[in-house]
């Protein structure tokens, strides 16, 4: 009887220890470049704020694991014979996370918010292609304008102003993700804040707590729930990468989405394939601001960029982990072909700095007369001993560099609002594999990403026939014509191509390498 008695005291406390098991929570630690400056998808210009909007919200159509467009809210779309009107029709299990059906009419105001100018969204121009977007941006039309409309709450049409190959793509940008429309009508700007947010993504805000991290836990509403294996995941800011590195040695982080390049050989080492290095759809550049008096000779600004060493950029100073770029546009993009490279990109440096010193001596400067001008980095060893090293490349020629490190946010607020700057680094990654993706940045009505405050007509007119030419090879002959132009004068010196690099503990699964470096939650586990 006594044994009987211990045996099944044995099995119930076994039970129970299952049972607790089974209902630990999984949560996933991630580091995240930098806090947030929002959590309104409609303000958003960053990627690692990106990283947080998709976890929390499903647009009509979303990211698989290996970064490939998917069915989101809309399990099927059709397209009209000219390429002008999308129908999409919204899954019937679609929620949001108070428990509010998804409907059609959820996008119509999400589209028109972010178009209403007063709305004030720096990421807007992503989707002109929409009928009368960009009048209504531009505030020339009524929001109402806008060429959508919900046929019924499980129908939406789209109409666009002409046929654009890539706009599926478009609307898998953070741009595309819907507001819970009475939950802004109610809080305003504040719908952002945890206690008054509702998403329809595989997660919700929990907590926001600025430079301690990002909270976000399952959403149970969602309507592919039993299929999210983590309940919570924290984003952290890491712009300290060799901290971020001791964090992720230290088993703090199951992930980070950068590294140290000084530790590279390091890491190669000791982590094995826990250090993935992939191709990225990107371009590290410096933005030269062309109402600066010395910069606005298109010749200084030719002989700054042909005497930047960019392989030993790459190579010494980046690891290897980013190829030299000699043009905006990255080679490999869709619909474009070959981009329009620098005219010296086969010059030796040697004949490229000769040839540098002459147009600055032309230009009025020299090392008796230097040029002066100051480089503004946001915080990172890797952006800092790249400017270091172009300062140095630079000196031989004349020209005097000051070094001004920022935030993240303190920087990008500052180029945005158009502060006062000679030189800012900055990086761009594509949003979908298109060549506009990279030209729009610098049309003269771009005020949220043409950070050189370059204003060229010819340059404007080619980027508006692009956008009315249905025929791919036309566009991408005129794209080309518009990058030409761009790589005569200069708005941005293209220094490299990025390549992503990424901590990856040998726990987590899920998480796939692919060009746009875009790696949503919903599909990982966590293996402790």
């Amino acid at each position: 009887m006594m044994k009987s008695l211990r045996m099944t005291a044995l099995a119930a406390a076994l039970m129970a220890t299952t049972s607790v098991a089974a209902m630990a929570e999984v949560v996933y630690h991630r580091g995240n470049t930098a806090d947030p400056e929002t959590l309104d998808q409609h303000k958003t210009s960053t990627t690692y704020e990106a990283h947080i909007l998709r976890d929390m919200y499903e647009g009509l159509v979303s990211y698989s694991a290996e970064g490939k467009i998917i069915p989101g809210v809309a399990t099927d779309w059709n397209v009209s014979g000219d390429g002008t009107v999308y129908t999409f029709t919204l899954r019937d299990n679609a929620k949001w996370s108070n428990g509010d059906p998804v409907v059609a009419g959820d996008f119509v105001y999400s589209l028109k918010r972010i178009m209403n100018p007063e709305t004030g969204a720096k990421y807007a121009t992503v989707l002109y292609p929409i009928l009368n977007a960009e009048a209504i941006n531009k505030g020339e039309k009524p929001v109402d304008d806008l060429g959508v409309k919900a046929i019924d709450d499980k129908t939406l049409e789209i109409t666009l102003a002409s046929a654009t190959p890539y706009f599926i793509d478009l609307l898998a940008h953070q741009t595309g993700l819907p507001v819970h429309p009475a939950s802004v009508e109610k809080f305003g700007t504040d719908f952002v804040k945890a206690e008054n947010i509702v998403t329809n993504g595989p997660f919700t805000l929990a907590e926001f707590i600025p430079n301690a991290h990002v909270k976000a836990t399952k959403n149970p509403n969602f309507h592919d729930a039993a299929n999210v294996a983590i309940d919570t995941v924290y984003f952290y800011p890491t712009e300290d990468r060799g901290a971020a590195l001791r964090r992720f040695q230290a088993g703090e982080l199951h992930t980070n989405n950068d590294a140290p390049t000084e530790q590279v050989a390091f890491m190669r080492t000791e982590l094995g394939d826990q250090f993935r290095v992939a191709p990225y759809l990107g371009t590290y550049y410096y933005a030269l601001n062309h109402e600066d008096k010395g910069l606005s000779n298109p010749d200084v600004r030719q002989a700054l960029s042909m005497s930047i060493d960019r392989e030993f950029l790459a190579d010494e100073i980046w690891g290897s982990t980013m190829v030299a770029g000699y043009s905006f546009v990255p080679p490999g993009i869709g619909n474009y072909g070959d981009p329009a490279f620098a005219d010296y990109k086969d010059m030796s440096i040697i004949d490229r700095e000769d040839k540098a010193r002459e147009l600055l001596e032309a230009a009025g400067y020299s090392e008796s007369n230097p040029l002066n001008l100051t480089i503004n980095y946001n915080t990172s060893e890797n952006h800092k001993n790249t400017a270091v090293a172009i300062a140095d490349m630079w000196k031989p020629l004349g020209v005097e560099v000051s070094l001004v490190n920022t935030d993240t946010k303190t920087h990008y607020a500052m180029l945005r609002d158009r502060q006062d700057f000679d030189v800012a680094r900055a990086g761009w990654i594509g949003d979908y594999s298109d060549p506009q993706n990279f030209l729009f940045m610098v049309e003269s009505d771009n005020t949220g990403f043409n950070y050189a405050r370059y204003e060229n007509p010819e340059y404007d007119k080619l980027m508006d026939e692009a956008a009315a030419t249905v025929d791919l090879e036309k566009r991408a002959d005129i794209l080309k014509q518009a990058e030409t132009l761009f790589m005569r004068d200069l708005p941005f010196i293209p220094l490299m191509y990025y390549g992503s690099m990424n901590l990856v503990s040998t726990k987590v699964s899920g998480f796939e390498n692919n060009l746009l470096n875009i790696h949503p939650t919903r599909w990982m586990s966590i293996s402790e």
